[in-house]
């Protein structure tokens, strides 16, 4: 059995976060406890080789946040994840590699109750890795036990067919040129699942950006397609999007842009260079849309950092109506708050509301218009 052990604890400020270090790779093991104890916010106090030893450190210790391995011997990361957030939730990120498995078994993870997943490094690394993932780390031990009973509640079979979801009667035409595009990162994964199926399977299109690596968004639009009634699929070039769509942009190191013409909206893809923090990125996306803005609806929901602060502000300058997660329900209140702070958020509500009212703000809208074409 692989030894467990502690290390001091460091001079901070704030008690450090205590991390649990969970994969069968001794080297992987060794290599996190290296980065992760570079960062005085952060000790990792222990080790171990499988869920077993996993459970019974944490049965016997106080941990905060756990990272753990998806694909181990005997029981697997993922049927761990499960067990424990049935009987003692904690905050977890997950460690994946970037295989098809791995990519699908991540989805289900963060679907489950887990905060993140990182991709397991399988060559050079530098300094930004490293800081990004005990940035991550760190953020995911700050959950709130309220968010994660919020996940927890998310896998349950009501949540599958949300109350709030549009009654078929309410139901009427967009006016063309209409757009919903929605931003997310850390949490986002639960909370997509949590708002897109509040939005009208028959409403304006829908484009996203989620942050993560472009094997995990295909997995991811793959079950979400298999779970909605809409057209859930990666991003196309130059095709049309059509009402009831809802697209994830792909990543793999292109950005998603958003063209408006002959009445119909087009995703084009662009570089990523100079090279961004994230790509696919919220400010890219948001910021092409700015020009034709009147007929758009935007939210920013749970992340880390700002991406698509300043995009949600250019689009509502521009006139669309935008909308930014609360604090409250957030996993990380990283870019709803930036775009806060800088008055891009006209509307800031808890999670479950931010669907219905995106979706009702495009029905006064067209009703206004409607009544005003009648007056004349």
């Amino acid at each position: 059995m692989t030894a467990l052990y502690r290390t001091e604890a460091r001079a901070h400020p704030e008690p450090a976060k205590r991390v649990l270090i969970v994969d069968d790779s001794r080297s992987m093991r060794s290599w996190l406890r290296t980065v992760l104890s570079s960062d005085p916010r952060l000790e990792v106090i222990g080790e171990a080789a499988n869920a077993i030893e996993a459970r019974d450190f944490i049965k016997a210790n106080a941990v905060d946040v756990l990272t753990l391995d998806i694909e181990m011997p005997g029981m697997s990361g993922l049927d761990f994840l499960t067990r424990l957030m049935r009987a003692r939730p904690m905050p977890v990120v997950m460690m994946s590699s970037l295989t098809a498995a791995g990519s699908e078994a991540a989805i289900q993870a963060l679907s489950r109750g887990a905060i993140d997943c990182m991709v397991k490094p399988s060559c050079a690394y530098g300094d930004e890795l490293m800081q990004d993932i005990c940035e991550r780390v760190f953020h995911a031990a700050c959950t709130r036990p309220s968010q994660l009973q919020m996940w927890l509640q998310s896998q349950s079979p009501a949540a599958a067919a949300p109350s709030n979801a549009p009654p078929a009667a309410s139901r009427m035409p967009y006016r063309r040129g209409s757009l919903i595009l929605i931003g997310a990162s850390t949490g986002g994964v639960a909370a997509l699942e949590t708002v897109l199926p509040t939005l009208d399977p028959h409403g304006p299109p829908v484009v996203v950006v989620q942050h993560m690596p472009g094997n995990f968004l295909a997995s991811f639009s793959e079950r979400l397609n298999r779970q909605m009634t809409q057209n859930v699929y990666l991003a196309h070039e130059n095709r049309a999007l059509e009402s009831g769509d809802i697209v994830l942009a792909p990543g793999n190191d292109q950005h998603t842009e958003l063209r408006y013409r002959g009445g119909s909206w087009y995703c084009r893809f662009v570089p990523n260079d100079p090279p961004a923090l994230h790509c696919p990125s919220v400010d890219v996306l948001f910021a092409s849309a700015a020009s034709d803005a009147r007929h758009v609806s935007a939210a920013l929901l749970t992340g880390l950092g700002r991406d698509g602060a300043e995009g949600l502000m250019k689009l509502a300058q521009a006139g669309a109506k935008t909308f930014g997660q609360n604090e409250d329900t957030c996993v990380v209140y990283g870019m709803p708050k930036a775009a806060k702070a800088l008055g891009a958020v006209q509307n800031e509500l808890s999670l479950e509301k931010i669907g219905p009212a995106i979706r009702d703000s495009r029905v006064a809208k067209r009703r206004d218009e409607t009544q005003g074409m009648a007056e004349h």
